[in-house]
């Protein structure tokens, strides 16, 4: 799976971080990095939360 941030939608609000922090960081210029695009198969729960509590829905899953 590949993880994929629409940064227009972003607010950097860092909800995904506190959630997966392993693989998003907000960093002191309140811009959101995604650290790993393509993380291992046992974050999935915690990714799919991250998705799931996005105010903006600018997360996304690809499925590769």
């Amino acid at each position: 799976m590949k993880v994929t941030v629409d940064f227009d939608l972003c607010e950097s609000n860092a909800i995904c971080m506190g959630i997966v922090p392993e693989v998003f960081e907000v960093r002191d210029d309140d811009f959101l990095y995604i650290l790993d695009e393509n993380p291992a198969e046992a974050l999935r729960p915690k990714l799919e939360e991250a998705v799931a509590s996005c105010p903006r829905a600018a997360i996304k899953l690809v499925e590769d």
